[in-house]
């Protein structure tokens, strides 16, 4: 829901995208369609608007917290604009503890810098749009559409307990017609997800470095993966949602789960993990976008100690994703087999060299750069455009 804004707010709204003769002050932040904010109590960096907690929206200003009780100025240990935050205190991507800016219907790239977190996930307009950004001072982007003239956005917990903060926020327009660039969403697990710094990170997932194998003037990526999923969570959890808010003709979602869905623990059959896995197929086609179906790559270990074959056809529920494809008449990367392949090619040194260090299942930066090539060159074998 949004906040009716007055005739006030709008002309604000018109100024600040080069309107001319509009007699309204203009933020320090404001030019040529250009948003920066600098959250906290702290000095505030040159070119940017101060925030802190307690700033109320207001239809003149055009930004501002919706419920400013619910927020804290915090210190961040990062500098310039890390130096300092903003703590968001309520939860939930439908939390109306939100921060709000008023801008004119268009499409909207918007760069966000945490503060001090273990792991938090951003939101606007009521769904996901980056999830478990981890470590103090994480950095990411995205694009999103405003089509009511609002942006609603907030940081809400990556996991329970975890404190959830935002140093800084930059909202750059791209263009006036309200729709997203050609997207390929991305669903999984931790060998899928993104680990921050994203340029950088010890650990990371595929989807974190397929965008190094795209091209990238067409599409843009939205990695929704997280640590631990199972095909049940990223059905209920929010994260299919936030993909279906989106997702239109020519964009594809490719899906690899499996993993954590085979751990006794998660109470998830295979028959049920398949059921769950078909309706997101189905969700995601009943949009017009094509959906990718992937196997999970196996651990580093799975060598045949006769031949120093690797092979871990029997794992993840391969089976039940295999039967999916065909049935549901999806493509298929099947990155166990193309991954065995490949591990054995290098041999196990070098196949171990691709792992986190004493973690046989989760791979190191070069290793899921390795696992994002393969999935690439087999989408580019297979046709599919833009890869």
């Amino acid at each position: 829901m949004k906040w009716k804004k007055g005739l006030t707010g709008m002309l604000l709204a018109a100024f600040l995208c080069g309107a001319p003769g509009v007699g309204i002050a203009t933020p320090a932040h404001a030019s040529a369609g250009e948003y920066k904010f600098d959250f906290g109590g702290g000095t505030v960096e040159t070119g940017y608007t101060g925030v802190s907690a307690s700033l109320s929206y207001d239809s003149a200003r055009g930004y501002g917290f919706r419920t400013p009780e619910n927020m804290r100025n915090v210190s961040a240990s990062g500098t310039g604009v890390a130096s300092d935050a903003v703590r968001f205190l309520a939860t939930g991507t439908k939390s109306e503890n939100t921060f709000d800016v008023d801008l004119p219907p268009g499409l909207y790239e918007v760069s966000v810098t945490l503060g001090d977190t273990s792991r938090s996930s951003i939101a606007a307009e009521g769904v996901y749009q980056v999830i478990n950004m981890t470590g103090n001072g994480a950095k990411d982007r995205f694009q999103i559409p405003v089509t009511d003239g609002q942006l609603n956005l907030l940081v809400t917990e990556g996991k329970e307990g975890a404190v959830f903060t935002l140093s800084a926020l930059e909202i750059k327009q791209l263009s006036s017609n309200p729709v997203t660039n050609r997207t390929i969403y991305i669903g999984g697990d931790s060998t899928v997800c993104n680990y921050y710094p994203l340029d950088s990170s010890v650990q990371a997932g595929w989807g974190q470095l397929l965008p190094e194998f795209v091209n990238t003037n067409t599409f843009q990526i939205r990695n929704m993966a997280s640590g631990g999923q199972i095909a049940r969570g990223f059905h209920q959890d929010g994260q299919l949602e936030a993909i279906v808010q989106y997702i239109k003709p020519e964009d594809y979602f490719i899906l690899q789960l499996g993993i954590n869905d085979t751990n006794p623990k998660h109470n998830e059959s295979e028959a049920e993990f398949k059921d769950w896995m078909r309706d997101m197929i189905r969700q995601v086609k009943a949009k017009g976008a094509t959906v990718i179906l992937s196997t999970p790559q196996g651990r580093a270990t799975d060598f045949n100690a006769n031949n120093n074959v690797h092979n871990a056809e029997n794992r993840w529920y391969r089976s039940a994703i295999l039967a999916l494809a065909q049935e549901e008449q999806t493509p298929l990367v099947d990155l166990n087999v193309l991954s065995s392949a490949y591990f054995t090619s290098i041999g196990k040194d070098a196949t171990l060299a691709l792992y986190m260090n004493g973690d046989t299942l989760h791979p190191n930066y070069e290793g899921a750069r390795e696992l994002a090539r393969l999935v690439a060159q087999d989408l580019k074998r297979q046709g599919l455009s833009g890869f």
